[in-house]
């Protein structure tokens, strides 16, 4: 599992309530590591949500906490969707539904009409040499008609649970869903030294990584934030994707760092004064995660990516960090499929695809979750 647990409960029927940020980020800071999605700032981010941090209680200990956006139904603004992303953070390998219940009742009280929620568990891992196999094997399709290298029972526990009390899963095959995806390309740095880090990479990783060097391409860590986004939206452009406004990535920095000034990273690689690659790190205790990233069509064979990413595996793993995460894939080995590019470069790094249980829904006034749901598919999500 990438992100850690609270401690073990056994026996134990928490209660469930609102708490302060700064109760919230208390408990987070006491955790290894959390998805920076579950900490109180990610609120105030996400600006179109109303935030809201809830715990649970052992008596009066917190054991459990998880931040939930409410999002509310159109021309019905009293009902909300409740969504807790990559969370909530709560003791997994137990009785979830000794969590999950005091937590559908305390919202459905407070006016949710659905919850959404993305346990951080994962349930399979597939290396990196099983990923390259698969793709020059013409009969393998998906990484799942692969046997995992390893699967967790605490996931395989889960997902039977949350299926069997009623909660539906929101993760199609592709892996990509209405919300943050299943699939995850993670490179473990716990016990690793720099050197383990470059043998695990392919020979084309490593090459270029050399070549950055080679060509003198400068990585530092700034705050040009409008450098970065021009270069975000000409990437866009390039690579047909809708760009999120400067103003959101403003809002992001002012909102993590406010939280913690180590949290979030901005990479801008250059070259002869030429901003050729940036990206974005976010840290949570011992998780790093490449959130963003942008690069320019010209000096493509300088290999500023490369040397963007390189410099942020190396900076968290003298961060003492346990995870770099390099975020979502789909799980297609088909060569003929252009998502195929994606995992090809993420497995050159020489980590592990990550399939997550996903995010699950528990409909708690069906008939408005289903004109919900309806809305939804019309408006393409």
């Amino acid at each position: 599992m990438s992100y850690s647990e609270p401690a073990r409960t056994a026996g134990v029927s928490p209660t469930v309530g609102p708490i302060s940020a700064a109760e919230h980020l208390a408990f987070v800071r006491a955790q290894r590591s959390v998805s920076f999605l579950q900490t109180p700032a990610w609120a105030r981010v996400k600006t179109e949500w109303r935030g809201e941090s809830l715990g649970w209680f052992d008596g009066r200990r917190l054991v459990g906490a998880g931040l939930v956006l409410h999002r509310p139904v159109p021309r019905l603004k009293r009902f909300t969707l409740a969504y807790l992303p990559e969370g909530p953070v709560i003791d997994w390998t137990g009785d979830i539904g000794a969590w999950l219940d005091p937590l559908a009742a305390y919202l459905k009280e407070h006016g949710a009409f659905a919850i959404r929620i993305g346990p951080p568990v994962c349930t399979d891992t597939w290396s990196a040499a099983q990923v390259k196999e698969g793709i020059s094997d013409p009969g393998t399709k998906r990484l799942t008609g692969l046997p995992g290298q390893y699967a967790d029972p605490v996931g395989a526990g889960v997902t039977s649970r949350l299926r069997d009390a009623g909660w539906l899963s929101q993760s199609p095959e592709d892996g990509f869903g209405v919300g943050h995806p299943q699939f995850k390309y993670e490179i473990p740095l716990a016990g690793r030294t720099e050197d383990d880090l470059l043998r695990g990479m392919n020979q084309l990783w490593r090459r270029n990584i050399r070549k950055a060097a080679k060509e003198g391409v400068e990585v530092t860590v700034g705050e040009d934030l409008k450098a970065f986004h021009d270069l975000y939206v000409h990437t866009a452009g390039r690579d047909r994707f809708t760009p999120r406004p400067l103003r959101y990535f403003e809002t992001m920095f002012a909102a993590l760092s406010a939280e913690d000034p180590e949290r979030i990273r901005l990479y801008l690689a250059r070259h002869q004064g030429d901003l050729v690659a940036a990206t974005v790190l976010v840290r949570v205790g011992a998780h790093a995660v490449y959130a963003y990233g942008a690069s320019s069509s010209e000096k493509r064979e300088v290999r500023g990516s490369n040397a963007c990413q390189w410099t942020m595996v190396r900076d968290s793993l003298a961060a003492g960090c346990d995870v770099y995460d390099l975020r979502g894939i789909t799980p297609t080995l088909d060569a003929d499929d252009p998502h195929v590019g994606l995992i090809q470069f993420k497995a050159g790094t020489g980590g592990r695809v990550v399939r997550y249980v996903g995010e699950w829904d528990l409909p708690l006034r069906p008939m408005v979750y289903r004109a919900f749901d309806r809305y939804m598919k019309r408006r393409g999500r």
